[in-house]
């Protein structure tokens, strides 16, 4: 597959970036590697509570040995997140995992990497974004069949119907009020548990 390469840095210009880092020479080295890319940034330091609002990328430091790292992870932030590491001793790799980070840069920071590194990390995030489209359409897909396999039973059992003849009063309802067949069949699901939680359901039974 081609890649646009003058496409990908026009990306890297517009987004916006959190270094949360303390004072130092590593944070003035990341931070002018990333202006110099092209980016927006902005310094955060200590930790917030949550993650930075209005951010595409958070690069953040890992150092539970000196109580700094965060509290978040990547299902709580749209964010593409980058962490910042010194040590590889168990302790800060396990606040690693935790973080869910899509991508590492160790200390000392050197201008050298980082950009690849960014462009790595965003095309991790973008590839676990759509797995987690493709997961959520499917949990959809089967919920919305079950429902519609629930209501069809509904009508079998009331009016003595097959299964197919079943569907087909529940796709011609959904075809002349112009709604999903899910949809009717929700609103026979909910319409028969009313009727039972008023000891109705046998008015009208076949």
């Amino acid at each position: 597959m081609s890649i646009n390469v003058h496409r990908l840095f026009d990306d890297l210009r517009h987004l916006r970036v959190a270094v949360i880092h303390p004072p130092g020479e590593d944070r003035d080295i990341l931070i002018d590697q990333i202006k110099r890319i092209g980016c927006k940034v902005k310094w955060i330091w200590p930790f917030t509570s949550a993650p930075p609002r209005d951010t595409d990328v958070i690069f953040f430091l890992v150092d539970r040995d000196q109580n700094a790292t965060a509290d978040w992870c990547s299902t709580e932030t749209e964010a593409v997140l980058i962490a910042l590491i010194e040590y590889e001793n168990p302790t800060v790799l396990n606040a690693l995992l935790e973080t869910n980070a899509h991508g590492v840069i160790a200390k000392p920071f050197r201008a050298l990497g980082i950009l690849s590194t960014l462009i790595l990390a965003r095309s991790s995030s973008g590839y676990e974004k759509r797995l987690h489209n493709k997961v959520k359409k499917l949990e959809d897909t089967l919920r919305s069949r079950r429902e519609i396999e629930k209501a069809i039973g509904i009508l079998v059992d009331r009016k003595g119907v097959s299964s197919n003849e079943a569907y087909e009063m529940i796709r011609r309802q959904a075809t002349s009020q112009r709604i999903p067949v899910v949809q009717v069949a929700l609103s026979l699901i909910q319409a028969t548990e009313a009727l039972e939680k008023l000891g109705l359901m046998d008015i009208g039974k076949k």
